[in-house]
């Protein structure tokens, strides 16, 4: 049995380890947090408050990726209803928007702007479309990209629209229910001559584990080393070097300050791709180690503030469409699951920032970031006469990869140098390919990692995962066997 190194123990990681454990190997498991397992979907803590870092809702198309949570949490799921709105001028609208509330909250006048700014898009397209701002504008007109796209998707990025590469519409946004919902609640869609009306449902369920999304990771985690594998917290990896076929992975022990060091057959890497770039050994081409410096990434920021009272909110969360304020999407973690909170007769809202490690917002001290929350939360008023009774602060590096506008030929470089020149390297997740998975396909792309090195060669091609941009939320639970059919044609291979 080949022996593996995972570095990382978020959702891909930990997937790859337990399907390893499962066929009687007995991987190693390197995370650099000192405390917890699930990356981006862990549940964090704070004074028996528990919040995701954003949102985790459970729900795939695959149903090999439906059947392993029900595996690893068999008794701890809760099945919650999708609430969410967005928030824009200090009014509601549904999420997915509905006719009557979109028209209404509207108003008559900005309603019949839309429409004409989508005739228009439909008479008169931009040519040539080459970013996002391009495809949205091209798909639903000017106004309404104005009102329902622009502000979020530049608070998300950081960056303007046009400067976001059309990847990022085509891969997240073609599938969204937000467009198919605006366009069919103003009675804008057209179909396409030829092709016949398909109506996508919108789930409007989801599971989710009763203590959130880190409770099904730990308990992966609790399964992986019973099993004889190995999960290590606190040990970041700064080495791979290939020797003889094999890797020495070398790693540092971040609580004691000291080194360790293991001798792979394989390494599965869900760090962030730039990353396992500089650290492989004989160090890549200097064009390859430029690529890697080329690739960006957006951080995270979220601030918790605990308040007095129920919620009045339904909502799972609330996109934040307006300017005029830095929060991007508010979550209510208490109508993800009611054991989120400590005090049934309390609430948490999560405030999510986004911005660049090292800039203002980043830098900002925990007051700051507090005092700018419930600023926020009072100009927003989403919840009348609150009364905020305690907040955190976390910060989370590399949450997001950015679509800009050189991202893929970058990431094409260094693929075809991992693929050429690395062998036993596995990148997987959304990281450790650059590539914005969710979390089921990231989960995918660590099963089809063991696939492949249990056969010995690359059967499974793992870039084919979510390559479709019409996947996203669109269908029923478990309704495909896979997310995509990623087995490598024969003479596929990438030289």
């Amino acid at each position: 049995m080949p022996q593996t190194a995972i570095i990382g123990a978020g959702p891909a990681g930990l997937t790859a380890a337990y399907a390893l454990t499962k066929r009687g190997a007995r991987p190693v498991v390197l995370e650099a947090d000192p405390e917890y397992v699930g990356g981006i979907s862990r549940t964090t803590r704070y004074r028996g408050y528990r919040f995701d870092i954003g949102g985790h809702r459970f729900f795939s198309k695959s149903r090999e990726v439906e059947d392993l949570w029900t595996e690893i949490l068999p008794d701890d799921m809760l099945v919650r209803d999708r609430v969410s709105r967005i928030y824009y001028k200090r009014k509601f609208f549904a999420y997915p928007l509905k006719a009557s509330n979109a028209l209404w909250s509207l108003g008559f006048g900005e309603a019949t702007r839309c429409m004409a700014s989508y005739a228009r898009a439909r008479v008169r397209p931009r040519p040539a479309p080459s970013n996002f701002e391009d495809v949205i504008v091209n798909a639903f007109g000017e106004r309404l990209y104005e009102i329902f796209f622009k502000a979020y998707t530049e608070k998300v990025w950081g960056m303007k629209c046009t400067e976001i590469s059309a990847d990022w519409a085509l891969q997240r946004i073609k599938g969204l229910s937000l467009k198919s919902a605006v366009v069919n609640a103003l009675k804008l869609d057209r179909l396409k001559p030829g092709k016949k009306e398909v109506i996508k449902t919108l789930i409007d369920q989801f599971r989710y584990p009763r203590l959130g999304p880190g409770m099904l990771w730990e308990a992966c985690a609790d399964r992986i080393r019973a099993a004889g594998g190995e999960v290590r917290l606190g040990c970041e990896v700064d080495r791979l070097e290939l020797e003889g076929g094999r890797w020495r992975v070398g790693f540092r022990e971040l609580s004691g300050g000291g080194r360790g060091e293991l001798l792979v057959d394989h390494v599965v890497s869900s760090a962030p791709l730039s990353q396992l770039v500089r650290m492989v050994r004989p160090a890549p081409a200097p064009e390859v180690l430029e690529a890697a410096a080329r690739l960006r990434y957006r951080d995270f920021i979220t601030v918790a503030l605990v308040a007095d009272g129920r919620s009045p909110l339904p909502d799972n969360w609330i996109y934040i469409q307006d300017a005029d304020v830095k929060v991007g999407r508010v979550q209510n973690f208490g109508a993800w699951s009611p054991e989120m909170l400590p005090d049934p007769e309390s609430a948490c809202y999560g405030l999510e920032y986004f911005c660049f490690e090292g800039d203002q917002l980043w830098s900002s001290t925990d007051e700051e970031l507090i005092a700018l929350g419930r600023r926020e939360m009072e100009h927003l008023k989403l919840v009348p006469e609150l009364v905020i009774r305690d907040a955190t602060v976390v910060r989370q590096r590399k949450a997001y990869p950015v679509y800009d506008d050189h991202y893929a030929a970058a990431v094409d470089e260094i693929r075809r140098c991992l693929e050429r020149d690395y062998p036993g390297i596995h990148p997987i997740g959304r990281n450790g390919m650059h590539k914005y998975n969710n979390q089921d396909h990231s989960m995918m792309t660590g099963l089809l990692a063991v696939e492949n090195i249990l056969a010995g060669e690359r059967r499974f091609d793992l870039w084919r995962v979510n390559q479709d941009a019409e996947y996203h939320e669109a269908g029923e639970a478990g309704a495909e066997e896979t997310i995509t059919q990623v087995e490598s044609p024969a003479g596929s291979e990438r030289s």
